[in-house]
């Protein structure tokens, strides 16, 4: 039998699970030699939040990072990508979504990790033609939820479609380590029976279910699986490298990896983890067993509690939690994966502060109304009829990027005409995340200190019960970056 294969995350979606995507490249660069030295199938780098929150908090023109981390390293890089929405909380056309698989190819990357939020294999097949045709590594991806609708046989059957799509390899993606043993055992047998491409594993330690889960998918057949390393393995991140060799030991399947070099990253990692304290949380370091109930998936955990603080709501943190099974279920049962996670996250907030569907965020509304993609399982019709009403838009079945337009040569025009760099790099940049390209390129200038009052009114006191003709509050949610502004007229 052969060995299994680990791919490391920790340059990825380890720090975006426990440390909110703060590590930087600078933090990166110095332990480059010694993972590459480490053997690892694939080393995850880039993609993911990594993109937006490199750009946003960093500083860091993406693809520079991508540049730095291949030049250093000869072991197959491997990437997150959320299919028509690429990087980004919003679908892009076609031809913007082509460039970006084809310019990650051309910087170095091997293999994109392609998946779609609401598993529509019609959201990820222009960025598995362009990743293929580019003479990238296309891995479709399944996301592995628990609902009524959706059952092994139909992960299955997903996985079989996106074999005759082409792609090159599959991966059954637990973004919020919710798959038991049992399941994942019968899912992956069930594809090693079915497709002839390799299948990949990625689970998070979240509910304390991962490593057994990913002992079940080894027994099954499974090619690779996804390990981090200790600072940033476990709890909301992944199963620690270690850790599973010590299970695996006397398996036949257990790899052979260099205990020394483990152990001296792990050790500069623990610098790094110190460095990005402001970041972490215990809270995401333990087994969180309520994670299946409200399966929040891994990476955003680790910002949720921070962003209901935003909302003076740290202390509706369980409650808020309480009600995104019940959003899921009228959304049509989608799976919790960015960017349904942020939606539903949400506007999970906004019904327990205001009442369910007070405030329909235009996220929400537009997945009831099918310009996300086909829902797993039919949308609450008064859920739908809500939407409709409050977006002024109709529902729709097609592909939602069929109602797109390209762009790139708009793009270009833009950042030519705002005096930023218009080649293609820029340009898809520029289509996800316009205003934090132009802080990029200029840094907004340090505000003066306003002088101080000499006596500061006290804020009027809002009360939501009370009934105040033309009284408009205006509040601004941000979840995993992605702003969300509401305005709320109070009613009896």
């Amino acid at each position: 039998m052969e060995p299994v294969k680990f791919n490391s995350t920790v340059l990825r979606d380890a720090h975006q699970s426990l440390a909110a995507t703060r590590m930087s490249t600078a933090q990166m660069l110095p332990i480059l030699e010694k993972l590459d030295a480490v053997g690892y199938n694939r080393l995850e780098t880039w993609g993911g939040a990594s993109i937006d929150a490199g750009l946003r908090f960093l500083k860091e023109f993406p693809f520079d990072r991508l540049d730095a981390l291949r030049a250093k390293t000869k072991t197959k890089h491997m990437m997150l990508m959320r299919g028509q929405n690429i990087v980004a909380y919003n679908q892009s056309p076609d031809d913007v979504v082509s460039t970006f698989s084809k310019l990650c190819v051309k910087h170095g990357m091997n293999t994109i990790r392609i998946f779609d939020a609401l598993n529509d294999p019609r959201n990820m097949k222009t960025a598995i033609e362009a990743t293929k045709a580019a003479g990238g590594e296309a891995q479709g991806t399944i996301c592995y939820t628990n609902s009524p609708v959706h059952t092994v046989e139909k992960f299955i059957q997903l996985g079989c479609t996106l074999a005759d799509m082409g792609v090159d390899s599959i991966c059954l993606k637990d973004m919020a380590g919710l798959v038991a043993p049992k399941a994942a055992y019968d899912i992956i047998k069930g594809l090693k029976d079915n497709v002839k491409v390799p299948i990949y594993f990625h689970t998070h330690e979240t509910t304390g279910l991962g490593a057994s889960s990913y002992l079940a998918a080894i027994e099954a057949g499974v090619d690779a699986i996804d390990v981090a390393i200790k600072p940033f393995s476990d709890g909301t991140a992944h199963p620690d490298h270690t850790r599973m060799l010590a299970l695996l030991k006397g398996n036949p399947r257990c790899p052979q990896y260099d205990q020394k070099l483990i152990n001296e990253i792990s050790a500069y990692l623990k610098g790094v983890y110190e460095e990005l304290s402001a970041f972490e949380s215990h809270k995401n370091e333990i087994v969180n067993i309520d994670a299946l109930r409200y399966e929040v998936p891994g990476g955003m955990l680790s910002n949720f509690r921070n962003q209901l603080k935003e909302l003076k709501m740290e202390d509706k943190f369980e409650e808020v939690c309480a009600e995104i099974p019940y959003i899921r279920e009228k959304l049509g049962w989608i799976p919790l994966v960015t960017p349904t996670s942020q939606i539903v996250g949400t506007q999970a907030a906004m019904n327990v502060k205001f009442g369910r569907w007070k405030q329909f965020i235009p996220g929400a509304m537009d997945i009831a109304l099918g310009y996300f993609g086909q829902t797993p399982a039919p949308v609450d019709p008064e859920i739908q009829a809500l939407a409709a009403k409050n977006s002024k838009k109709d529902p729709i079945t097609c592909r939602p990027a069929d109602l797109l337009k390209p762009r790139m040569a708009e793009l270009k025009k833009e950042l030519k005409e705002n005096a930023m760099p218009d080649n293609d790099e820029n340009a898809v940049i520029y289509a996800m995340f316009p205003q934090q390209l132009k802080e990029f390129y200029f840094p907004p200038k340090a505000a003066k200190p306003a002088p101080a009052p000499v006596a500061a009114p006290a804020p009027a006191p809002i009360s939501v019960a009370a009934n105040v003709s033309g009284s408009v509050v205006n509040l601004k949610m941000t979840v995993n970056g992605v702003a969300h502004t509401v305005k709320v007229e109070e009613i009896a």
